[in-house]
């Protein structure tokens, strides 16, 4: 907490980002992950969902992930509520985002209810990785607006043009969005609890996909995390007893 209500408000200095640089890489960011709302427009009317709840999901969800997950359960076959389940537990993460960001942006409480609606992977990665608070509020809100535009842009240009596309399996655009995910997900993977999470949750979610209905195995591959935090706390309280010193 100490570190995070440190930050300076004022721009770069010494080794900091400039704003212009600041800028330019939350459009890269932007642009780069805005592009995938074709895919996803694309994705939903392909399952059946109509232009209006296709463009609706994207202008009140927001979160890639977790709206990729409900219209990939409903094309699956899957019940509503179990794919609106799975959708709910994957955008859980934004409010931890949340808890973070609240320290670094230091927001005006008039704005924060704004600000809740653009708190993504996207715009996280890019507010926390910036030096200065004034960086962070730059790059949180220029990766935030760009990427809302473009990506309910797309979305619509996506959904008007699925009947011309055709098929979404045979072009591999189903597939954009959670590639997108896993590309910005693997670089925070840092540390080897963090990395046989990720693992255990990927083997539980395709493991169990051909047995459970559309959507389940995403609710249960989110068990990983609690499963391997409880078996490395158990780990931890074992070493702490082992009289031996013994490094684990």
């Amino acid at each position: 907490m100490a570190e995070q209500t440190a930050l300076a408000d004022t721009g770069a200095d010494g080794g900091g980002k400039t704003d212009a640089a600041v800028v330019r890489d939350a459009l890269g960011v932007g642009v780069a992950v805005g592009l995938s709302g074709f895919a996803f427009g694309v994705t939903s009317a392909g399952s059946g969902l109509t232009l209006v709840q296709t463009c609706v999901l994207s202008l009140l969800v927001f979160t890639g992930a977790s709206q990729f997950a409900l219209v990939g359960a409903l094309a699956a076959g899957g019940n509503p509520f179990t794919a609106a389940a799975g959708a709910f537990f994957l955008g859980v993460r934004n409010a931890f985002y949340g808890l973070r960001l609240s320290q670094v942006l230091v927001l005006p409480r008039l704005l924060r209810p704004l600000a809740a609606q653009w708190v993504i992977d996207e715009t996280t990665a890019v507010a926390l990785a910036q030096p200065t608070r004034r960086g962070a509020r730059i790059g949180f809100t220029v990766t935030g607006l760009s990427l809302y535009l473009l990506w309910n842009l797309t979305t619509l240009l996506g959904a008007l043009g699925a009947k011309a596309i055709g098929d979404t399996d045979a072009w591999g655009l189903d597939a954009a969005g959670p590639a997108v995910f896993l590309a910005l997900l693997a670089p925070m993977l840092r540390t080897a609890t963090e990395r046989v999470v990720a693992g255990l949750a990927v083997v539980l979610g395709l493991g169990l996909l051909p047995v459970l209905p559309a959507g389940v195995p995403v609710l249960v591959a989110a068990l990983a995390a609690p499963g391997v935090l409880l078996l490395r706390g158990r780990r931890e309280g074992r070493s702490s007893g082992d009289t031996t010193g013994e490094d684990r």
